[in-house]
């Protein structure tokens, strides 16, 4: 690895720039703008992501050796690469949704804040500092608290704002102590030359078992897996529509890209640990989020518990700690974000048309709407692992991870918990096709920028069900990078 001369360094990290000016340039539009115009703002933010992703292609693509950047805390290659399109992808749907929403699109400052938090999301990815990665950590953070109690006249959004700051402080309180722990027992903030001291034995092995589990918490937390998932159902019921969705999809893979870069440079001496722990806590998130989705009746308590289910679906795929093994994490991220973000984005559609986020509210949706029924069948039968769509392939890989790291035990509890899970996707569905109810021929009023996200994400979900060899490109890239240190 090398170092980079300003100039260089400053091209590198065009995208970041380019999202501070486009947080800058949403916060000027919003201060000018009246509040009917602001709705527009999520049509900017979301081309203003089209131009990031741009400008990450042509000038910010990792070359054949990774590059150190602001004296070696960031590390330009090709897992930032890949999380950073994540990010802005998910950035740019987010506001699409959040453009006709009523509550949300009269306030610009909410697209500021999510320009912001995606920007701290990127940083986390290409973060190889202790510091930088607190940093990034709490700038995508802090955002997301605000985000989350956002509509201020809704007791449950302002609930969950609450709930989600006092339980991530706290989580990111013990990450940070574990961080501190680290510093003081090898004198560097830096990832590579931490492991180094661990891969020598420099430091004793309980210090190093007892920082493993304290910065396993924080990021617990960030991904909603199991026993730190209590946040997500209340959560994800109060927040806005949108900002749940962004909750579930680009906070979760923003937790993974640490989370495996940490483990993965910082304690190769203890890969056991690892595997036994993200072990356990993918069997606790999958047997704890689908027991308690199977009788949810909200539907956006019932994604959450859905959440934490496919978080620990995806924790197969890390827990490996093989290439094979990142590749498939990276994928069912890729194939995790577009689901689920539709799911949300079919969620607030109709919960804003009904009234009402109840199951029993999408009862004859298929005739009233044939097309945004279709839409979620395909994403439900994609969270469901059913093929031709990306989740399909996405389980494929991480089970069949988990088989060549000697742990077919785990795949096929993940395999179970898959069929569990596919029941209550089909009770859902079962209501949407055969129920019925008494406005079925009226129907759906959905907007240019709706319309726009919902396509452009079912797409997705078909095309990374069917085009694998790009994606799993990308990803097998992503994660050579990564282990390659």
């Amino acid at each position: 690895m090398m170092t980079v001369p300003l100039g260089d360094m400053l091209l590198k990290i065009l995208p970041e720039l380019g999202l501070l000016v486009l947080a800058a340039v949403l916060l000027t539009l919003d201060l000018l703008w009246r509040s009917r115009r602001c709705r527009y703002l999520g049509w900017i933010a979301a081309g203003g992501g089209a131009v990031v992703i741009l400008l990450s292609l042509l000038f910010a693509r990792p070359g054949p050796e990774p590059l150190l950047l602001w004296g070696g805390m960031m590390r330009m290659d090709s897992t930032g690469f890949v999380f950073r399109m994540l990010f802005v992808t998910g950035m740019a749907i987010t506001a699409l949704f959040a453009t006709e929403n009523e509550g949300i699109c009269e306030h610009g400052e909410f697209f500021t804040l999510l320009v912001i938090s995606t920007l701290g999301m990127t940083l986390m990815a290409s973060a190889v500092d202790l510091i930088m990665i607190y940093l990034a950590f709490e700038t995508a953070s802090i955002p997301l608290y605000a985000l989350a109690g956002f509509l201020i006249r809704d007791k449950k959004s302002v609930e969950s704002g609450v709930k989600y700051l006092l339980f991530g402080a706290m989580t990111s309180a013990v990450m940070l102590y574990g961080f501190s722990l680290l510093y003081g027992f090898t004198g560097s903030t830096n990832l590579h030359e931490i492991g180094m001291q661990m891969s020598a034995g420099q430091l004793p092995a309980g210090l190093g078992v007892l920082t493993a589990l304290l910065v396993a918490v924080g990021f617990a937390f960030k991904v909603s897996a199991a026993p730190l998932h209590f946040w997500a159902p209340d959560v994800y019921e109060g927040a806005p529509t949108s900002v749940a969705g962004c909750l579930s999809t680009a906070s979760k893979a923003a937790g993974f890209a640490v989370l495996l870069r940490i483990m993965l440079v910082v304690y190769p001496a203890l890969s056991g640990l690892w595997t036994a722990l993200i072990a356990a806590l993918a069997v606790a998130s999958m047997v704890v989020g689908n027991l308690q989705a199977l009788n949810q009746k909200n539907i956006k308590r019932l994604l959450a518990y859905s959440s934490i289910a496919q978080a620990g679906t995806i924790l197969i795929g890390a827990a490996a700690q093989s290439d094979f093994g990142v590749t498939a994490t990276m994928y069912y991220l890729m194939a995790y974000l577009v689901t689920n973000l539709a799911a949300f984005g079919v969620v607030m559609v109709v919960g804003r048309a009904v009234g009402s986020d109840e199951i029993s509210a999408y009862a004859g949706l298929s005739r009233r709407s044939p097309g945004m029924a279709l839409i979620l069948l395909a994403v439900l039968l994609s969270l469901g692992g059913i093929p031709p769509f990306a989740g399909f392939i996405g389980k494929l890989l991480v089970f069949g991870a988990a088989v060549e790291a000697n742990m077919a035990w785990l795949a096929v509890v993940g395999v179970i918990n898959s069929i569990a899970a596919l029941y209550y996707y089909l009770r859902v569905l079962k209501v949407v096709y055969l129920d019925r109810a008494e406005n079925e021929t009226q129907p759906l009023n959905l907007t240019p920028a709706w319309k726009a996200a919902l396509v452009g994400c079912a797409v997705l979900v078909v095309v990374l069900g069917v085009l694998v060899s790009p994606f799993y490109t990308w990803a097998s890239q992503a994660a050579a990078s990564l282990i390659v240190y």
